[in-house]
């Protein structure tokens, strides 16, 4: 099944959801977005058919296939995710550039800023949480956590296309409680922090 044509306002709305989805994983938003095209159940905004490629879905697959394991590794999935900094936000940013390319110029930068905004928020928020639950002994709040966030991601993805606007408005709720997680995360490492260099009076 096929949408309308996107609208502006669609589309600014389209590249915040997909942005906030992209900072959580971007490779599962590339895949998503990507194979419902390609399956012709959507219409992208012009300048993301790209997606619907045959090599960028083989990549985004695995890709994909490999972040579901890495992610979900205790500790290496604190390295993983400071790799993807200079990853997904870019990416994001890429994404809603291309999606942006029939807007005029002031909104085409406003969408290409807003979609790595968000991204840069999601990866925030998703960065500090692990770094608040990597230290658990038990792997299952790792693996729990990390399934929420690809899921989280290809059902935003599936939202932003179908129902921009509610894609835009789940987003933006997700970015106000992202930036108080990374105000909690901030606060849990810097208190791990202090206990690590803190060594007892010898008296």
């Amino acid at each position: 099944m096929q949408i309308p044509e996107f609208s502006q306002g669609d589309i600014l709305a389209f590249v915040v959801a997909t942005g906030f989805a992209a900072g959580l994983n971007v490779y599962a938003t590339a895949l998503s977005l990507g194979a419902m095209a390609r399956l012709h159940w959507i219409e992208l905004p012009l300048g993301l058919e790209m997606l619907a490629n045959t090599w960028v879905l083989s990549a985004s697959g695995a890709l994909f296939s490999i972040e579901v394991f890495a992610d979900k590794v205790p500790g290496f999935d604190l390295v993983w995710n400071a790799l993807h900094t200079f990853v997904r936000i870019p990416v994001a940013a890429l994404m809603a550039y291309a999606a942006g390319s029939q807007l005029p110029p002031a909104a085409h930068v406003l969408a290409t800023c807003l979609g790595a905004g968000f991204a840069a928020i999601a990866h925030g928020a998703k960065s500090a949480a692990r770094l608040a639950v990597t230290p658990s002994p038990e792997p299952v709040s790792n693996i729990a956590l990390s399934t929420a966030e690809d899921a989280g991601a290809v059902g935003l993805s599936w939202v932003a296309v179908h129902h921009p606007l509610t894609g835009a408005a789940v987003a933006g709720a997700l970015a106000i409680a992202g930036i108080g997680v990374m105000a909690w995360g901030y606060r849990v490492a810097r208190r791990g922090a202090r206990k690590l260099f803190t060594r007892p009076t010898v008296h």
